[in-house]
């Protein structure tokens, strides 16, 4: 009798194991069965990134480009000694020397009194075109009620020795106003185009105009006197320079006198009729 229960106690305690071991086994089974998600977001986001890394890249080469450039011009300014001339006569015998813009009559304008009245208020005027239908002077009594609010149209007139190429950089010459057009609003205005090379429009002839916009926006009650001078040599049809006479009226916040020439680094220019070639 003894062994018959300890024979049933044995069969209680295989049977309890198995139904276990078949328990662990399904729910192994039902883990095996999870389904893990990937999370891919990073990837897009990496993608993004990179993309915007390699803009960035572009832009900083571009500004450290500008950076370069206007050092470039500051060192030309900044670093070497001011060429000058003490007479207006003799700018178109000058020839370049590495410096562009150069010093005319200390630096002093030459206007008289009655030049710098403002009883008259603001006016322009333009020189008429000469017989070999080239530009000449450009006078005016600048103030901020002449200044431009429309934006500015497309140049078409072809100034005097007009042959343009593109060279390193860009083009050779631009139509360049003898009088700025953001100071007057004068546009195709035959009497106020020149031929000039891209550096003498900017930033050379650019840097002082923009000084007097900013001048004479600063007070409806300032006024600058205007004179743009284009110099030609003999029967040259492109100008070797131009002058630039400024004055501002009770002060000498604005005060220059210069000649910029009308060269371009790189290029060789047959003043005569504005050819070029290049080196």
């Amino acid at each position: 009798m003894k062994k018959i229960v300890k024979l049933l106690v044995l069969l209680t305690l295989v049977s309890g194991g198995a139904l276990g071991s078949e328990q662990i086994q399904a729910a192994s089974s039902n883990k095996s069965k999870v389904e893990i998600v990937k999370d891919y977001s990073y990837q897009k986001k990496t993608k993004k990134l990179v993309t915007k890394n390699k803009q960035l890249k572009q832009d900083i080469i571009d500004i450290q480009k500008r950076i370069a450039e206007d050092q470039q011009f500051i060192d030309q300014h900044n670093n070497q000694t001011p060429q000058q001339t003490n007479t207006t006569t003799d700018l178109a015998s000058l020839s370049y020397n590495g410096t562009q813009e150069i010093i005319v009559n200390n630096n002093n304008p030459n206007f008289s009194q009655e030049d710098l009245m403002t009883d008259n208020g603001a006016w322009q005027k333009y020189g008429d075109l000469d017989n070999l239908n080239r530009v000449t002077a450009a006078n005016a009594l600048l103030n901020s009620s002449l200044m431009p609010t429309a934006k500015r149209e497309a140049l078409h007139w072809n100034p005097t020795g007009w042959h343009n190429k593109r060279v390193s950089g860009g083009w050779l010459y631009n139509r360049s106003h003898l009088i700025g057009y953001q100071l007057t609003g004068q546009n195709n205005n035959p009497k106020n185009l020149m031929t000039g090379t891209r550096s003498l429009n900017s930033p050379e002839m650019l840097a002082h105009e923009m000084d007097i916009a900013y001048y004479l926006k600063q007070s409806r009650s300032h006024y600058i006197r205007y004179r743009v001078t284009p110099i030609f040599r003999d029967n040259e049809l492109l100008a070797r320079g131009v002058q630039m006479e400024a004055q501002s009226i009770g002060d000498n916040a604005i005060h220059f006198n210069v000649y910029i020439f009308n060269v371009q680094d790189g290029v060789t220019i047959n003043y005569n009729d504005g050819t070029s070639q290049i080196g």
